[in-house]
């Protein structure tokens, strides 16, 4: 099972990037900032997709999994009801 993630970073990154960043889609922004999205197996993925952003020499600006973030805060704002 893989969980979907997005990691933001500076700069607009060209499509070539996405087969060696796993298969990440490359989503360039307005805002000058790259999305990139897809699928991460595990924790161990994960980082190796870090590693090689770093390896780049691109800012990590953020990490995200988009369906985590719709269910935070459910069960807890339920406890404080």
């Amino acid at each position: 099972m893989s969980d979907t993630y997005e990691l933001r970073v500076q700069g607009h990154l060209d499509d070539h990037w996405a087969e060696w960043l796993g298969e990440l889609a490359v989503q360039r922004q307005a805002d000058g900032t790259t999305v990139l999205v897809g699928p991460v197996v595990d924790q161990a993925a994960l980082h190796g997709v870090i590693s090689r952003i770093r390896d780049l020499g691109v800012p990590l600006l953020s990490v995200r999994r988009p369906a985590h973030d719709i269910n935070e805060g459910g069960d807890d704002a339920r406890e404080r009801e």
